[in-house]
């Protein structure tokens, strides 16, 4: 690329390590899946690159980082044909503003120790159900539990795990 020094390239470098892992969770508010997420990560990263993003505050930052990623992910939908809800897409963002100053740090950390504190079922169930591939009748096979049992568990855990996030968050 002409024009591009180390420099530039430095800085994109700090850039990510700043703010990938937050313009991930971002995108993945949003409702992109994990490798959407990834692929539009990457161009988010690679626009800022392209037009000579000049790093200014940590405020402006994510916030110009928020416009990309979610124009790209306005962009992917349409591509895919997909109506999206604007109303929604700005609640999101209000919220995610909020909530998420940090790039959803102290979130995620927050999660953490609430996911430290379940009993051992609603963990199983979450860990087979989110960290693994398997449906969610198979899930419900290794527990023990029909299907619709799974499904409730699963709604009263994120329920729980919501409500203990907002208490940790206040």
């Amino acid at each position: 690329m002409v024009g591009v020094t180390n420099e530039a390239k430095v800085d994109l470098a700090a850039l990510m390590r700043a703010h990938q892992a937050g313009v991930w969770r971002y995108l993945r508010v949003l409702g992109c899946d994990s490798s959407l997420a990834d692929d539009l990560t990457q161009e988010t990263f690679l626009a800022a690159y392209r037009t000579g993003f000049e790093q200014r505050d940590e405020k402006s930052t994510r916030a110009y980082l928020r416009t990309v990623a979610r124009n790209a992910f306005l962009k992917s939908r349409r591509h895919a044909g997909k109506v999206v809800n604007v109303e929604e897409l700005e609640r999101l963002e209000r919220e995610w503003v909020q909530l998420a100053q940090d790039g959803g740090e102290a979130m995620t950390e927050a999660l953490r120790r609430c996911l430290e504190k379940l009993e051992e079922r609603p963990r199983r169930a979450l860990d087979g159900f989110y960290g693994t591939d398997k449906s969610r009748e198979a899930v419900a096979r290794e527990l023990g539990m029909t299907d619709d049992g799974l499904k409730s568990l699963l709604r009263r855990t994120r329920e729980l795990l919501k409500e203990c996030i907002e208490r940790k968050m206040k």
